[in-house]
């Protein structure tokens, strides 16, 4: 039998039956960072700043009692963008704050269930200033990271549980520094979230050298002890204070505003210079 040649697309519409392909789902998982304070012991220092992850203890199967991203199914009706938004207010009740895409990802055997290809978005916000209540499922995790040139040791800790992962590492593209990851150790976290807690950290470190992102984790008055801390926990390394002050002095502008108590000489106060 010969191929029906079709003379326009209602006429192909037509016959077309969907049921030849296989199906997949989509997910919209959301990675969301924040720096915040805990007090120091010694009064006259700056309060230690944390660099932390949302996650969400899952209620069923699969992974049920671990921890994973926030997230849900893409409706039939909706963008992905748009079910990223849905499902942060609805796990989270996070409103207005900074979302972007990360990465797509499609491991073959990522979710147990059925096919699911997952994209994953990176969101930032100020945890000090957070009036939203958050789900009774969701904890805020610190982050401690060991990075060598071939894996990367995570360890998550809300105060009451500890979750370690270990991700490799294989240099993809040399001209660009892109790595590709490989899970090596994780016993605490669902799915292949691993994978994008350290895609996000990887994309935040690099975007933090050359853009203003860091400010959607500012509150909006700070000092530039506090600023310089918040660039050192996310990049994970010791700032010289001369280097740091032209790194932000285009971004920055001084208030009339000072910070006083808490044992500190007075400070100036500075804000974000849209």
């Amino acid at each position: 039998m010969s191929e029906k040649i079709y003379t326009s697309e209602e006429e192909f519409l037509k016959d077309y039956d969907p049921s030849i392909y296989e199906k997949l789902s989509i997910t919209a998982d959301i990675l969301i960072f924040s720096v915040s304070d805990s007090a120091q012991e010694n009064y006259r220092k700056l309060n230690k700043k944390h660099f932390s992850v949302l996650l969400i203890k899952r209620k069923d199967y699969p992974f049920k009692d671990k921890w994973c991203l926030p997230g849900g199914f893409v409706g039939i009706n909706e963008t992905i963008d748009d079910a990223a938004i849905r499902i942060l207010a609805k796990e989270t009740n996070l409103h207005n704050i900074y979302i972007e895409q990360l990465y797509t990802f499609s491991g073959i055997h990522r979710d147990p269930r059925m096919r699911i290809v997952s994209t994953a978005y990176l969101a930032l916000i100020d945890k000090n200033m957070l009036t939203d209540n958050l789900s009774e499922d969701a904890s805020w995790f610190n982050i401690e990271i060991s990075e060598t040139k071939k894996e990367i040791k995570v360890t998550l800790d809300n105060g009451s549980e500890k979750l370690n992962f270990t991700v490799g590492k294989t240099l993809r593209e040399k001209t660009t520094d892109r790595y590709d990851y490989e899970i090596k150790e994780n016993n605490n976290i669902a799915f292949d979230h691993p994978l994008a807690i350290v895609s996000g950290i990887s994309r935040l470190k690099n975007k933090i050298e050359y853009t203003d992102i860091v400010f959607n984790m500012m509150p909006k008055y700070f000092t530039l002890g506090e600023l310089q801390q918040v660039y050192e926990v996310i990049l994970n390394k010791k700032l010289l204070d001369p280097a740091f002050r032209r790194i932000i002095a285009s971004k920055v502008e001084k208030t009339n505003k000072v910070k006083k108590g808490e044992g500190h000489r007075p400070s100036a106060l500075f804000k974000y210079k849209k």
